[in-house]
């Protein structure tokens, strides 16, 4: 769970610090850099599997140059990351040893240069790592890194800290062409073995081709391990009605892609989960038909005219459709249902996916959705997150969402402790004045306790004021397994504060 970011020199995301909590959202204009947030996220998952160059073009710069801030045709040299991270306490690495964490909250630190020296594999110059360190956040730091609310059964079920050391270190100042980045040996894995001391490994910096972390494994170090695990599951998904439509193969990878592909066979994989494990047809059929009916059931308080779904396994050409049938008993494949429909079905199947961890975050996931579903697509999205207040257990996994959008909609249902308002603002740095963004939020919300975080003018949200009906609908969602455990949450048009705004907004409007 990714709690803190901080960015400088990536695009336009220059000295930015911003907190996240379960749910989050990001609101603003189109330009003004919600993607490109998600973009560094989606880099910073990269390099915990993939080389630097490799991971540069999973944000869509085959120019090196393209990922670093700059001004005309001036770019900066330098970009740095700092993560504040939960992390799972147990894992299995890539030759499936088992990891256990001996800390669970922890600060990853990333600097990375450009190098222009070019060559026939890298024409376009180079990335080199400058520092990277990885240590725990300790006990008596967590009320400074943790400020939204928790329950102490919460915390206590994820958190485990050792009291000193570091896992991933660097030697050397960044001048210094010597520059060693050091792989600690787990502080549990030393403890087994007093006779031997602690074990280190030494890279030498200015030719890694990828992060130290990245190279982690269970028996050196399991929990720089488990932070690389974590951050391999920061996805981010912009789904695509069209890819979600699309059949399976028997042999499609059975897991959602970014864009939502692999539906068919992914909700298939669910429903045949426990099929080894059944020893007649009618416990696989009752073992298939609830998974199929929990989707349901989702759907059915999104849009009542569900009554089931499934999934059709074409055996002469082997392929995987879903199926949704409505309260008369006509059956509609995928290729005639709405986006919205689609949308909802692929956010109830990532729900129900026990394969689905981490975080996840959606590109303006309320697009192709009617605005008096949006209170339902919201709750349906603060579900996948896990509840601050109970344990993380099988039934409440450690997992995230942020979602950015620009719909006034949105904006107005989602709670306003989670709203974050992104804006572009001029800067003014080693006399040069460009547009960088900043990301602010509501006063006298949770993230106001960091005396650094930017407060949002009022005047700010009127683009987001338009009056929006309130829907009665919006309240019933029932489904017992999808209603949040804690309390009330305060919407962003439910403020004392917001409403003199959205009445101005009404009476200019019918002056006009």
């Amino acid at each position: 769970m990714l709690t803190r970011l901080k960015i400088s020199g990536f695009k336009n995301l220059m000295d930015v610090d911003i907190r996240f909590s379960p749910f989050t959202c990001i609101a603003g204009a189109n330009g003004v850099g919600k993607s490109n947030l998600f973009d560094a996220i989606q880099f910073l998952s990269a390099l915990s599997d993939n080389s630097l160059i490799e991971a540069t073009r999973s944000v869509r710069a085959y120019d090196v140059r393209n990922v670093f801030h700059h001004i005309g045709d001036e770019y900066d040299t330098e970009m740095s990351f700092e993560v504040e991270m939960l992390i799972p306490s147990k894992g299995i690495d890539d030759l499936g040893q088992e990891a256990k964490a001996s800390s669970t909250f922890l600060r990853y630190t990333l600097i990375l240069a450009y190098r222009s020296e070019q060559s026939f594999s890298k024409p376009l110059g180079s990335l080199e790592i400058l520092k990277e360190e990885l240590v725990p956040v300790n006990k008596s730091d967590i009320s400074k890194s943790l400020i939204f609310a928790y329950s102490k059964q919460w915390i206590d079920s994820l958190f485990i800290t050792r009291p000193y050391g570091k896992y991933i270190s660097t030697e050397g100042e960044k001048s210094d062409a010597n520059r060693t980045i050091k792989m600690h040996q787990d502080v549990s894995i030393t403890s087994q073995n007093k006779s031997n001391g602690e074990r280190t490994r030494k890279f030498f910096a200015r030719t890694l081709p990828k992060t130290v972390l990245s190279e982690s494994n269970a028996f050196e170090s399991p929990t720089a391990l488990l932070a690389k695990r974590e951050m391999q599951s920061w996805r981010v998904f912009e789904l695509d009605p069209s890819s979600i439509r699309r059949s399976d193969s028997f042999t499609s990878e059975p897991i959602i892609d970014s864009y939502g592909s692999h539906l068919p066979s992914t909700l298939y994989r669910l429903a045949m989960f426990d099929r080894e494990e059944s020893l007649d047809h009618k416990s696989i059929d009752a073992s298939q038909q609830q998974v199929y009916s929990q989707v349901a059931n989702i759907l059915s308080e999104l849009i009542s005219d569900v009554k089931s779904v499934s999934i059709d396994r074409d055996e002469k050409r082997q392929l995987l459709t879903l199926f949704v049938q409505d309260r008369y008993g006509t059956s509609h494949s995928a290729i005639a249902l709405s986006d919205g429909t689609l949308k909802f079905i692929a956010l109830a199947v990532l729900t129900l996916d026990p394969e689905v961890q981490g975080l996840l975050c959606l590109e303006e996931p309320e697009n192709g959705i009617h605005p008096e579903r949006i209170p339902a697509i919201l709750k349906l999205l603060q579900s996948i997150a896990t509840d601050v207040n109970e344990p993380v257990d099988i039934d409440n996994p450690l997992r995230q969402v942020i979602i950015n959008t620009h719909s006034p909609a949105v904006v107005l249902q989602v709670p306003d402790d989670s709203l974050v308002i992104a804006e572009l603002k001029e800067i003014v740095n080693n006399h040069k004045r460009y547009k960088g963004v900043r990301f602010s939020c509501l006063d006298n919300t949770w993230r106001t306790k960091d005396e650094t975080t930017n407060i949002v003018a009022k005047g700010r949200l009127l683009g987001y004021l338009n009056p929006v009906a309130s829907h009665e609908e919006s309240n019933t969602y029932s489904n017992e397994s999808y209603k949040s455990k804690s309390k009330k949450k305060t919407r962003v048009v439910d403020r004392d504060d917001i409403q003199p705004y959205i009445t101005g907004l009404m009476e200019t409007i019918l002056d006009s």
